[in-house]
C-alpha cells in the first residue's frame, strides 16, 4: 500500500492469531510484530512458549516483542532472559511497574545492560519517560511505548507525551512507540510528530484502507447502509397523519 510506504513512522502489527501474523509477516510495510498476555488470551494461546516459538518460526528478520507475566521483579529476570534466549529479534516487554506500582526501572537497567533489547511498555507518565531514559543502556536498542491511546482516553492530548519521550530519548538507541492508538487518525499524528513506531491491530489495519477515501461517496455509503439495515429489518411505520400540499 503506497501510502504506509511514504511514511516515516513504523507500523507494528498488534496480535496474536498465527494466521495473521503469517499473512501480515510477508508485507513490506509491516516492519515489526507486537503482542502480550491479553492479546494471547483472547486468542486462545494455551502454551505461552510453544506460541512464541511458532511465531519466530514465520517473524524470523522483523523485531517482535513478548512480554514477561510475573510480578516478582526476580522472576520477571528469569522470564526476560530465557525469551530473549529465543532469537536476536526479539525485543522483552517489560511492564514499567509490577501490580504493586514498584518502579521497574532498576531491573530494566539490569537487563538492558546485559544486552537485552527491552520494550518498556505501559508508560504513561512524563516522570516514567525520564526515569527509563536516564536508566536505559545507550548502546542496546530499546522500545519506550507510551500509551497514547489509553492517555487519550483520559481526555490528555497524547501527543505531548509522545513528543517530550522522543525529545528525551534521541541521544540514545531507543525507538518511541506509539501504544493502543484509538482510530487511524493517531497513525497520521504520531508520523508528522515524528514518532518513530506504532502499532495497529487487525481491525485499524482494515481501516487504514478508508485513507483518501471521498467523503461525498462515503457519505453516500453510510445512508445506502442505514437504508440496507432497516430495509432487511423489515421496520415499519403505521402513519397516522396526513401530508397537507
Amino acid at each position: 500500500m503506497q501510502f504506509f510506504q511514504d511514511l516515516n513512522i513504523k507500523i507494528f502489527a498488534d496480535g496474536a492469531d498465527l494466521n495473521s501474523i503469517q499473512k501480515l509477516s510477508c508485507k513490506s510495510w509491516i516492519q515489526g510484530f507486537t503482542t502480550n498476555p491479553t492479546l494471547m488470551r483472547q486468542s486462545g494461546v494455551i502454551d505461552y512458549e510453544t506460541f512464541a516459538k511458532k511465531a519466530l518460526a514465520i517473524v524470523d528478520n522483523k523485531p517482535i516483542s513478548f512480554e514477561v507475566f510475573a510480578d516478582e521483579f526476580e522472576e520477571m529476570e528469569e522470564q526476560a532472559h530465557e525469551i530473549a534466549s529465543w532469537g536476536s529479534n526479539i525485543y522483552v516487554k517489560i511492564p514499567i511497574t509490577n501490580t504493586k506500582g514498584i518502579s521497574s526501572v532498576p531491573l530494566i537497567k539490569k537487563l538492558s545492560n546485559a544486552g537485552i533489547q527491552v520494550n518498556v511498555t505501559a508508560v504513561f507518565t512524563q516522570k516514567q519517560v525520564d526515569e527509563v531514559v536516564e536508566n536505559i543502556c545507550e548502546s542496546v536498542p530499546s522500545i519506550l511505548s507510551i500509551f497514547a491511546g489509553r492517555i487519550a482516553d483520559t481526555g490528555r492530548d497524547p501527543r505531548r507525551y509522545v513528543e517530550e519521550a522522543i525529545k528525551k530519548s534521541k541521544n540514545k538507541k531507543i525507538e518511541v512507540l506509539w501504544a493502543s492508538p484509538r482510530e487511524i487518525l493517531n497513525l497520521v499524528q504520531a508520523n508528522e510528530i515524528g514518532c518513530h513506531i506504532i502499532t495497529l491491530t487487525d481491525s485499524l489495519l482494515k481501516k487504514a484502507l478508508l485513507i483518501g477515501k471521498p467523503l461525498e461517496q462515503y457519505s453516500q455509503e453510510t445512508v445506502q447502509m442505514f437504508y440496507n439495515d432497516a430495509k432487511d429489518s423489515e421496520y415499519s411505520i403505521a402513519s397516522k397523519c396526513k401530508v397537507v400540499l
